[in-house]
């Protein structure tokens, strides 16, 4: 078995409860001024009402509304140059695929995974460089 790489990748979720999410939108885009798209309605993720994309540095920041959630979520990706490598070293290190989580576009290409202490990221392949 090949031993995966991985890097971060530049993709940031955090999942809103909708009791905060106008004003967690509103500091993003009004207090620190980073440009924000509402792109609510354009293949937004099961379970989430509304979706922001917000500039933030080098990575984009998602802004979810999720209704039925009590508390913030923060959701991380993990790029990989072997997924089917990568998930196997992961499930031997004791880290099984959660990609009950949300659907994919593409389950052969990425798996939701979560560290130990529950913050969920999102294992993706790399696209191989020319």
């Amino acid at each position: 078995m090949n031993q995966p790489t991985f890097d971060g990748g530049v993709n940031i979720a955090m999942k809103i409860p909708r009791v905060h999410f106008e004003s967690t939108v509103a500091f993003y885009r009004d207090v620190l001024g980073l440009p924000t798209e509402d792109v609510s309605g354009s293949d937004v993720a099961t379970g989430v009402s509304r979706s922001y994309r917000c500039a933030f540095g080098p990575s984009t920041l998602w802004l979810d509304e999720v209704e039925t959630y009590s508390q913030t979520d923060v959701w991380l990706q993990l790029n990989t140059d072997d997924i089917d490598a990568a998930m196997e070293h992961l499930k031997a290190a004791g880290v099984p695929a959660r990609d009950e989580l949300e659907p994919l576009p593409d389950p052969s290409s990425a798996h939701w995974i979560a560290n130990p202490a529950g913050v969920v990221h999102l294992v993706n392949q790399m696209e191989p460089t020319p």
